[in-house]
């Protein structure tokens, strides 16, 4: 049975950081670092999901680009073209997903257009190392109970 998006969120929690895209970049920044997390999902004035604003939009287009990160909109910067799983993505899917696109995290949508969390690629990663361990723990297991 293959392991889903559902699986890791239910692990995770399903905690979604927000900010509005008319914050500056530098709020931006500081909500990530509070939060301790490397995206936010931007909101519109109408409270729906505008775009996606992660690290490597702050690092191409502001600091790069030599502009005042305190001066600078999120809704300037955003990612636009949002990469999502739904929940019932398969782990490995997921991992293929970011890896070909080159993303690190990966809102999640059910069937009706509702956010429902945001996994990284260490979210996989982690799941996969701990189910990884749990494998090699069954197979000692077997191998000391057959000799």
């Amino acid at each position: 049975m293959k392991t889903s998006v559902r699986q890791i969120l239910a692990q995770k929690g399903c905690n979604i950081i927000t900010i509005p895209s008319s914050a500056t970049v530098f709020a931006a920044i500081q909500a990530m670092v509070d939060n301790k997390v490397g995206s936010l999902i931007v909101k519109n004035s109408q409270g729906k999901m505008a775009g996606i604003f992660v690290e490597r939009d702050c690092f191409r287009k502001v600091i790069l680009a030599e502009r005042n990160p305190k001066e600078v909109k999120v809704g300037d910067v955003m990612t636009k073209k949002v990469i999502y799983a739904t929940p019932d993505t398969g782990v490995e899917e997921c991992m293929a997903l970011m890896t070909e696109k080159r993303i690190r995290h990966l809102p999640v949508m059910d069937d009706k257009g509702e956010m429902m969390g945001v996994v990284s690629i260490g979210d996989m990663v982690k799941y996969l190392s701990a189910e990884q361990a749990t494998l090699i723990g069954h197979l000692e297991k077997y191998i000391e109970g057959s000799l």
